[in-house]
């Protein structure tokens, strides 16, 4: 995986949304505990880690055919195995995950762009026109409805744009390449068997690395937390919104979301300060942070939150806007793995729940993409392992910054800068 890149998809791909044609009760529809229970024998089945590098690529047809024994061991019938044997590479998905570029803007960039009047007017109307499902979403798993609707107004514009791509085809392809089927291999016999079982048609489309519905949702997620939230005995995350908020709000817990705890706030930095203890991992107590120099937003003495401890995380730099993130903010890198789309979701979250947007402040200017790459191969070549020279500032990046940052005496904020490049 390139380093800071997205798990799977981020951006919602521009296409029709499809209304769902999930079948009812009368076609075989099981209940989630089976379909639980059938999903953790399948899990036995799959191997993991290293061992995906002699389960990918080669001959496709002898490929599938794996598969199907797979499939068959967890239950899979003829639907479910007829859907595989007309599954298909797909080149467009190939094309879609060799090309994520949108990882290289700054997060100013990144969350200016995701962070539109449509999604905040959008977020603030269906908060209210489904308050009493997200309060009960909130009551059974703890996770506020604001944090619910940040990621389904970033995954699809609230279901409007849910993806074209043909689901089993974009899973097979990314399974059967081996640049990560890690990921995606396990994802394959759960479609099947939600296939199978008449719950998501042969034909589900979504988006281009696999997801399905509102949120975005996995097929294993769709299997194990799946949540029927309006009572027609079904899950359908394409078409109904209790069932989407509910699945949601259960995929973050499992996460481990922690109830009635913050996530993120925004605060003020002193010009100077131990810049090395900053960053997400190194988590202080509030009091510490307060010690240093930091501040409310307001300028206000930080309050130190009951003695939570929280990371201070500096997107860009130490000039650049500064927030706490405490435990909760863990659980935003879980659904995804790039930087800047976590900390969006996160200050979109807290948009919701009545923030203000952040003060941008005044950041060095960062570098382009094709000198980050220069810098990528610059701190290659000292021996860093940077993930990659793909020009996207992930965490393996900035924590050699931070490391020649500290070498030639600069603050170690993990920002680069023209001036660190020109200095390697």
């Amino acid at each position: 995986m390139a380093e800071g890149e997205h798990d799977l998809t981020v951006v919602p791909v521009l296409a029709r949304p499809r209304a769902s044609i999930s079948s009812p009760r009368a076609t075989g529809y099981v209940t989630a505990v089976r379909l639980r229970a059938i999903l953790a024998s399948l899990l036995l089945l799959v191997p993991s880690g290293p061992a995906f590098a002699g389960q990918c690529g080669g001959d496709f047809a002898a490929w599938k055919a794996a598969i199907a024994a797979e499939a068959v061991s967890a239950g899979v019938g003829r639907t479910g195995l007829d859907a595989l044997a007309g599954a298909a590479i797909d080149a467009k998905v190939l094309e879609r995950d060799r090309a994520q570029g949108v990882f290289s803007q700054s997060f100013i960039e990144f969350s200016r762009r995701m962070i539109n009047d449509y999604r905040l007017k959008n977020g603030a109307a269906n908060l209210k026109k489904y308050a009493e499902t997200f309060d009960r979403a909130e009551r059974e798993f703890g996770v506020p409805g604001p944090v619910i609707a940040a990621f389904w107004a970033l995954e699809t514009d609230f279901g409007a744009v849910q993806g074209d791509f043909l689901t089993l085809n974009a899973l097979v392809t990314l399974a059967h390449d081996c640049r990560r089927p890690e990921l995606f291999r396990p994802q394959v016999v759960p479609l099947l068997i939600l296939i199978d079982r008449g719950i998501l048609p042969a034909d589900v489309r979504g988006a281009w690395a696999g997801e399905i519905g509102q949120t975005q949702i996995l097929p294993t997620d769709y299997l194990l937390r799946g949540v029927d939230g309006d009572g027609d005995g079904r899950v359908d995350l394409r078409s109904s919104v209790p069932d989407v908020i509910m699945t949601t709000a259960n995929k973050i817990l499992s996460r481990g979301w922690k109830a009635g705890q913050p996530w993120i706030r925004e605060v003020r930095v002193p010009d100077a300060m131990p810049w090395e203890e900053t960053g997400r991992t190194n988590k202080l107590p509030l009091a510490q942070w307060s010690a240093w120099g930091v501040t409310e937003r307001s300028g206000a003495p930080l309050d130190d939150g009951g003695g939570l401890s929280a990371g201070l995380v500096l997107p860009m730099g130490r000039k650049g806007p500064a927030f706490l993130t405490f435990d909760n903010y863990d659980v935003y890198l879980q659904w995804n793995q790039s930087a800047i789309y976590t900390l969006t979701a996160a200050h979109l979250a807290a948009r919701f729940a009545g923030q203000p947007a952040y003060d941008p402040r005044a950041p060095e200017p960062g570098l382009s993409r094709d000198e980050m790459k220069q810098l990528q191969a610059k701190l290659a070549a000292r021996g860093y392992d940077v993930g990659g020279i793909d020009g996207v500032l992930g965490s393996l990046t900035r924590e050699a910054v931070r490391a020649e940052q500290k070498r030639l005496g600069l603050a170690i904020d993990g920002w680069p800068t023209k001036a660190l490049l020109a200095m390697l």
